[in-house]
């Protein structure tokens, strides 16, 4: 890769944690999502019933079952500092 390629994928890659999974870079969303950071494993699920937006941490009851689905607005956080700051609370389980 050259040293743009690098620098287009790093603008994607901010673009995309910062606006929730929406990238700015038509095209290159699928890509940035498959290589989110391993330590970005905090899952922001909105819910159906309510709209409200509900983080949970690995180990919790429904972690593995919560899918993402960025059409919502669901999306993936590192820390749980990051997802309270972003205006979601964690799951109760």
């Amino acid at each position: 890769m050259s040293k743009f390629t690098l620098m287009v994928i790093g603008a994607a890659t901010a673009s995309f944690l910062a606006t929730g999974g929406h990238s700015l870079l038509p095209g290159i969303t699928r890509y940035v999502q498959a290589n989110v950071s391993p330590s970005c494993r905090i899952k922001g699920n909105v819910s159906i019933n309510s709209g409200e937006r509900i983080y949970h941490v690995p180990g919790q009851l429904f972690y593995e079952e919560t899918k993402i689905s960025q059409q919502y607005g669901e999306r993936w956080f590192c820390s749980e500092a990051d997802a309270r700051a972003a205006g979601w609370r964690r799951a109760r389980q």
